[in-house]
């Protein structure tokens, strides 16, 4: 990216004027608004629902749950229950690289060559960092699914081991060309933190991630580990005529953690939000990098599909005009329905954490958005 393109950037993030805070009556009217969309969606409350978040400068605009965050046991969502956060993961990984940039011991021009110099194909020589962040990289998704119980127990490194079998005539472009969105290369996050860092990937991201940020109840997924005060997703099963539990040990690649195996809730996430605004996990340029699309996503994409949207380094940007940029991202893993976006321009951020995944999300999404842009 051009280094005068950043700086620029940069600028102008500083210099923008902040957001003028929303008046209680404007509150009380977004609130009704949204509650009335919501309400609708998850108008019985014996079903699985969602927990939503809407913040302006840290200030809780709106906050309500709906629903059960697990069926079995009758318990509600609350605003601390946690979710499977799923692709929205993907951010923490990228910030997380981002920092070893920063710090000199990454570049984004890194090579997967020099990264993992056991693979010894020569097209590793021309995937960078840089590729891999942006979906960019071409290499396919070739994940071995004849195996069942493997599909659904793999971990972040036997789940890319086919990389290391992969020919140059299995790339699907060449790096840098067209964008396809991808789990396994932010998977290979699990593997490059802890090569550049001399931390393991757990470790790294719970002192330099989770702590700067004050997120104490954010945990990744592990087989065999409780997960406190957690939610399951669910899926309609029309022969039985009920929602049916529906993530680990039914969804597979449910067990990796860098591209989608994080558990958190609406409020340790509006602290992530926060930190990401305030600086605490990363510089302003890493910032302004994330959040400018390196690649435009075209109707065919496989996944993420809008108009006008981009993605940065683990961000979906979306710059329509006429509307201020809004830098979001999903998550779909099981039954979870994740939506978490933000407009930097106005200091707003909105989320939504769905236990059912038989909602129409950016349906939902764009008439929140019109709401509060609109105001």
């Amino acid at each position: 990216m051009n280094t005068n393109r950043i700086i620029m950037l940069v600028a102008a993030a500083v210099m923008a004027v902040s957001a003028l805070a929303l008046s209680k009556k404007e509150m009380n009217q977004i609130g009704q608004q949204v509650d009335a969309i919501f309400s609708q969606v998850y108008a019985d409350p014996s079903q699985p629902g969602a927990a939503v978040l809407i913040q302006q400068r840290g200030k809780t605009i709106f906050e309500r749950c709906y629903g059960k965050a697990d069926l079995e046991t009758g318990a509600d969502v609350t605003p601390t229950t946690n979710f499977c956060i799923a692709s929205v993961s993907k951010q923490f990984s990228a910030v997380a690289l981002l920092q070893l940039v920063e710090q000199g011991k990454l570049s984004l021009q890194t090579t997967m060559a020099q990264m993992f110099p056991e693979w010894t194909q020569p097209f590793y020589r021309r995937i960078t960092l840089h590729h891999l962040l942006s979906h960019t990289s071409g290499i396919p998704d070739a994940r071995p699914r004849g195996d069942r119980h493997f599909v659904l127990t793999a971990t972040d490194v036997p789940s890319v081991g086919f990389m290391a079998t992969l020919g140059e005539g299995d790339l699907e472009f060449a790096p840098g060309t067209q964008y396809k969105y991808q789990n396994p290369t932010f998977q290979l996050a699990y593997q490059i933190v802890p090569r550049y860092s001399g931390e393991d990937f757990e470790d790294y991201m719970s002192r330099h991630i989770f702590k700067k940020a004050g997120m104490k109840h954010t945990q990744y997924f592990e087989d065999g580990r409780e997960m406190p005060n957690s939610a399951h997703g669910y899926r309609w099963d029309e022969a039985q005529r009920r929602y049916v539990e529906f993530d680990y040990g039914e969804e597979t690649f449910f067990a990796t953690k860098a591209d989608g195996g994080l558990y958190t809730s609406v409020r340790d996430f509006a602290r992530w939000e926060q930190a990401l605004r305030d600086g605490k996990v990363w510089s302003a340029v890493s910032r302004a990098m994330a959040y400018t699309p390196h690649v435009w996503l075209q109707p065919d994409a496989n996944y993420g599909y809008q108009p006008n949207v981009g993605y940065g380094y683990g961000f979906f940007i979306q710059q329509t005009p006429g509307r201020p940029k809004i830098v979001y991202h999903t998550g779909d893993n099981g039954g979870f329905t994740i939506y978490a976006g933000k407009v930097p321009e106005r200091d707003i951020t909105f989320m939504f954490f769905s236990t059912r995944d038989d909602i129409d999300r950016m349906a939902i999404v764009n008439r929140v958005w019109d709401i509060l842009l609109d105001q």
